[in-house]
């Protein structure tokens, strides 16, 4: 498996989903500019991600979207499913597992933490809630190395430690927070207020 950057490993995730959508409308094959366009990447910076993973398409046909789909996959894919847990079933919180449920085969939210009495012991939205007490426990048991955050800016630094101690490597961060945590956890911070006034200062342009 190839090393690979962050940035990298974004433009990828953006390649598959891309080709996943074109194999779902009966595509098989796409040229590299194609695709680049679909991605909103250059042609080039394209073809030096794909040789970079050791996949090559033909000149005269493009790239054969199935095994191109399967050379991105061996990638950034495990071949054993990935348990994922989260952290706050608020409104947010089951948003986010309704949004992801189904959509990876092998990667899977198994375990749901909550501090409200009324969720916990319950499932909720196909996920199996347990008390915030339970997190490292339930982590360990399972062998859960990544986890979503959807608690409120105040509690995430807090989860985020015990998450730490639970042995999470991966963390995604809704909470408008940024995080302090050892440089050997990864974290991706998605701060839905930030991105909307980003949005909001382009429309005004």
């Amino acid at each position: 498996m190839a090393d690979l950057s962050k940035k990298t490993v974004e433009r990828l995730c953006v390649y598959h989903r891309e080709l996943l959508e074109l194999e779902n409308e009966g595509t098989d094959h796409i040229f590299s500019h194609q695709l680049a366009k679909r991605a909103g990447v250059s042609p080039v910076q394209l073809r030096h991600d794909i040789m970079g993973i050791g996949y090559s398409g033909s000149p005269a046909r493009g790239y054969e979207i199935s095994e191109m789909l399967k050379s991105i996959a061996k990638q950034l894919l495990s071949t054993k499913q990935q348990n994922v847990a989260i952290v706050g079933i608020g409104n947010l919180g089951r948003a986010i597992m309704a949004y992801f449920h189904g959509r990876r085969e092998n990667i899977r939210i198994i375990a749901g933490f909550d501090s409200d009495l009324q969720k916990i012991n319950r499932t909720i939205s196909g996920c199996y809630c347990y008390s915030m007490n339970d997190i490292e426990r339930i982590c360990k048991y399972h062998k859960i190395k990544a986890a979503i955050i959807a608690v409120p800016e105040r509690e995430a630094q807090d989860i985020a430690e015990k998450l730490s101690q639970a042995g999470i490597r991966g963390i995604m961060n809704f909470a408008p927070v940024r995080l302090v945590l050892p440089d050997s956890i990864y974290v991706e911070n998605l701060d839905m207020a930030l991105t909307l006034e980003k949005v909001a200062y382009f429309a005004r342009q």
